[in-house]
């Protein structure tokens, strides 16, 4: 089974690089379309990322209950065929409107985590399929320093070629998949479609029987809000504050990736040891303070690309918090615990491009007040307070009767 575990990989990785290869490119391309300034640039740049977001969010549990149904071979294999003909749309779109469809069509077919995850499940020995979970988050995080690297080398050769790039790439790896890949689920394991169990919002119900973790879970959604400032608005505000093209903007954005990997893969480890969970929370969210104060007010390039990876030192808030969160549902509740957390992640990748592509045009825009484009990250940094003032609230004691 080594071959199809292999391109499943490639199809997790290929889906996070997805992402991570056109956001170089993208405020050249949507001025390139819409004939408009970086501000506007960039709020369109917000409504493409958002729709992607709601997309997955919409559609991850669908395309994990039709590959219950009709087997995970058909759906990884029709959704890898439609994502690389809708790379070749977007290669080509002459409007804005139709990479909007395009960037509809993408989130749909990259929420595909789901029946990945689920094959490696099949395949898996019990002993092993926390290993091999594993293997899958490594997957998608190597897909992500690629991504971005190889955009931003790739739109030296103009817009496009990230897109044509990726629709080779996707093409490819559906053409190994249509050889290799095997059908796991059988007669014995298949159920039927049922659109109660692939609603996305079922998974919030639970939160309200999840018992004294509400403030984690308004601390999680917090932090993530603050966290997507990079992804949203990193391209326009490399290019307007420091002039950078695709290719800076993907190695700044690869060597932040590369940075979270190992704090997240080993740096954490140590810190976890010294200062315990709550204590690596509240580091983990000072230091973002402090970060995202820093980079709002940056103007060297130079000191910019210095500190960028740095700033993934404080990428250690999200394990720590779901370590605690772990620790107060039991053993047979684990699950749900994970999917409120894909839930409330989604949410906040929605809200988040809006927020801070809107805060960007209004502090770049001609006539604007004050010209500031890292002004999101004043934005970030005073979510980050926030979550900081309610994560160290004390406990209200339950009244005696």
């Amino acid at each position: 089974m080594r071959l199809p575990i292999i391109f499943v990989l490639l199809s997790v990785m290929i889906d996070a690089m997805g992402v991570g290869l056109i956001i170089p490119v993208m405020p050249d391309l949507i001025q390139e379309i819409t004939g408009g300034d970086l501000a506007n640039a960039a709020l369109w740049g917000g409504v493409l990322t958002t729709v992607y977001a709601v997309m997955q969010f919409l559609f991850g549990p669908v395309m994990g209950n039709l590959s219950d149904r009709f087997g995970r071979r058909p759906v990884l294999l029709i959704t890898l065929f439609i994502m690389a003909a809708d790379y070749v749309v977007m290669a080509l779109a002459g409007s804005i409107w139709l990479l909007l469809l395009g960037r509809i069509v993408g989130g749909i077919t990259a929420a595909t985590q789901a029946t990945a995850t689920a094959y490696i499940a099949d395949v898996s020995e019990p002993h092993k399929k926390a290993q091999n979970f594993g293997l899958v988050g490594a997957a998608f995080g190597l897909g992500f320093v690629i991504g971005p690297l190889l955009g931003g080398v790739l739109g030296d050769w103009g817009t496009r070629a990230p897109f044509w790039a990726a629709a080779i790439l996707t093409g490819a790896n559906a053409v190994l998949g249509f050889f290799v890949l095997k059908e796991t689920v059988t007669d014995a394991i298949r159920r039927p479609f049922d659109c109660r169990r692939a609603n996305p919002f079922g998974a919030f119900k639970s939160l309200k029987e999840l018992p004294g973790i509400g403030r984690l879970f308004a601390v999680f959604f917090l932090y993530q809000v603050a966290f997507f400032v990079y992804p949203a608005i990193w391209a326009y505000f490399a290019q307007a504050r420091f002039g950078w093209n695709a290719g800076m903007i993907g190695l700044s954005l690869g060597l932040f990736g590369i940075m979270m990997a190992i704090v997240q893969g080993g740096v954490i480890r140590i810190i976890l040891r010294k200062l315990g969970e709550r204590g690596t929370v509240i580091y983990g969210l000072v230091f973002d303070v402090f970060a995202f104060g820093a980079l709002a007010f940056i103007t060297s390039g130079t000191v910019a690309l210095i500190l960028t990876p740095l700033t993934a030192l404080g990428a250690v808030i999200t394990p720590a918090i779901q370590g605690m969160m772990s620790k107060k549902v039991g053993d047979t509740r684990q699950g749900e615990l994970q999917g409120a957390l894909t839930s409330v992640g989604a949410v906040a990748m929605i809200v988040s491009p809006l927020v801070m592509t809107y805060t960007f045009s209004e502090f770049t825009r001609n006539g604007a007040p004050v010209y500031l484009p890292g002004a999101p990250f004043l934005v970030a940094m005073a979510l980050i307070v926030v979550a900081l003032v309610v994560f160290l609230m004390p406990r209200r004691k339950p009244v005696a009767a």
